[in-house]
């Protein structure tokens, strides 16, 4: 009896316009990978986080009341000419934390 070994990969063809390919190709470059490597990593990316998205979120009845009450809580602004990363709580939060 022929023992034959199972294939692991399977191969997969796309039919591409020459602008696509270049832009694909010179992104593989500056990443240092192969077209089919640069390819299949970026399109299993991309199938993750569309099957993450599709995915129901559980959590326990605290942790939902955890996240209601982190969504409640005051937004944080950020001060004009100061870093984007530069945050504060709004007027009346400010004076609360500044006396507390």
């Amino acid at each position: 009896m022929l023992n034959v070994a199972e294939r692991k990969d399977r191969p997969s063809s796309m039919r591409l316009p020459p602008a696509d390919i270049a832009i694909i190709d010179r992104a593989a470059v500056l990443r240092g990978r192969s077209r089919t490597d640069f390819v299949r990593e970026a399109a299993v990316r991309a199938a993750k986080a569309v099957v993450l998205e599709a995915m129901p979120i559980r959590m326990s009845a605290q942790g939902f009341k955890a996240f209601m009450n982190a969504l409640a809580a005051p937004r944080l602004h950020r001060h004009p000419g100061r870093p984007a990363h530069s945050f504060s709580l709004p007027g009346r939060h400010r004076r609360l934390a500044r006396s507390g």
